[in-house]
């Protein structure tokens, strides 16, 4: 008898609590969007930092102006689509995730003039930059979120609503 109850586990311990097993899977759900939006964050940062200093600090690169900037656009430009390629499907987790690398480049777009003192004359202020990430951001997600109801609506026919009474009010 202490053979087969040590060969076996609870019974009790086989069935997990529903809500421990959902905190859980919301908190993974919340690191990895927060973690996409920190890895976000970073990159954009790297790039913004890489393009100040190739512009101001590097003088050979002044004959291929625009082919830098369009370079340093277009590597800017891929970052911002990473959490828009993650979360896709998941237009909450995605608008976060973006929110969070966005409202992070902001803060080091703001510390970048103070050492680079005509930033902001020659761009945009770290406010207009945060707006304009914001509204990217919250059209993607609603984009995404149209185009998965979009989906939706095509795999799942719209049937009409049968209801007792329909046969009364029917012609003979």
């Amino acid at each position: 008898m202490t053979e087969y109850l040590s060969e076996h586990p609870n019974p009790e311990q086989q069935i997990p609590d529903p809500l421990k097993v959902g905190r859980r899977v919301l908190a993974a759900r919340h690191r990895s969007t927060l973690q996409t939006g920190i890895f976000m964050g970073a990159l954009l940062i790297i790039v913004m930092v890489t393009a100040l200093f190739v512009a101001n600090r590097v003088p050979g690169t002044e004959r291929y102006a625009l082919e830098r900037n369009a370079t340093f656009c277009a590597l800017f430009f891929i970052c911002m689509l990473i959490p828009i390629a993650r979360y896709f499907n998941r237009p909450i987790l995605l608008f976060s995730s973006a929110m969070t690398g966005w409202v992070i480049f902001a803060i080091a777009y703001d510390i970048a003039g103070m050492f680079y003192k005509n930033l902001f004359q020659v761009l945009r202020s770290p406010f207009q930059t945060f707006v304009e990430g914001a509204i990217v951001y919250g059209v993607a997600a609603v984009g995404a979120w149209v185009i998965g109801m979009v989906r939706q609506a095509r795999h799942h026919p719209i049937a009409p609503r049968r209801r007792r009474t329909d046969h009364l009010h029917q012609q003979p």
